[in-house]
């Protein structure tokens, strides 16, 4: 399974499977207008690649990791921007596939998600029992582990805390804790 941030990620998902022909893919995408991130700004979608990459980073050894995939990297991006306006040390991984990340070396795996950082933020506009592997104990997961809701994807977001606001007040308590 992949779930691509944004078009770029998709071209890469789409070439990588044509590359390599091992198996069926599931492409998850998303209804959302997403905009293209821009990739001079932040690393390159290849990474895409590798399962899971370090899409921002703020130079420092980072005291907190935002990780999502899909249209919920927007919601990373969109902390990481504010949080680093604030001096907090972040680094945001974007995880396309949770497979491709398990092939990878320990070494890439403890390159991308350091385990010394235990302050890490899961976003997942779905249920959140994939991530738990990654966040750890003292993490913090944002996502949507219930079902029925209908309504438009704003009110939903809102609804379960899937925002830029949430994502910050979710880190903030982290940072302190």
């Amino acid at each position: 399974m992949i779930r691509p941030a944004d078009a770029n990620e998709t071209v890469t998902a789409l070439r990588y499977v044509l590359e390599h022909k091992n198996g069926p893919v599931a492409f998850v995408l998303t209804r959302q207008a997403v905009p293209v991130i821009d990739r001079v700004k932040y690393s390159s979608h290849e990474g895409l690649t590798k399962g899971a990459y370090v899409l921002a980073d703020s130079g420092a050894p980072p005291e907190l990791i935002l990780m999502a995939s899909g249209s919920e990297v927007q919601l990373a991006i969109g902390a990481y921007e504010q949080l680093s306006k604030e001096s907090v040390a972040v680094r945001v991984v974007s995880v396309p596939s949770f497979e491709l990340f398990e092939q990878q070396s320990a070494q890439y795996k403890e390159s991308v998600l350091p385990v010394e950082v235990e302050r890490r933020i899961a976003i997942e506009a779905g249920a959140t029992l994939c991530w738990y592997k990654y966040v750890g104990l003292k993490g913090k997961m944002i996502g949507i582990d219930t079902f029925g809701i209908s309504a438009p994807s704003k009110h939903l977001f809102e609804h379960f805390g899937l925002t830029v606001n949430n994502v910050l007040k979710t880190a903030t308590e982290l940072l302190k804790g």
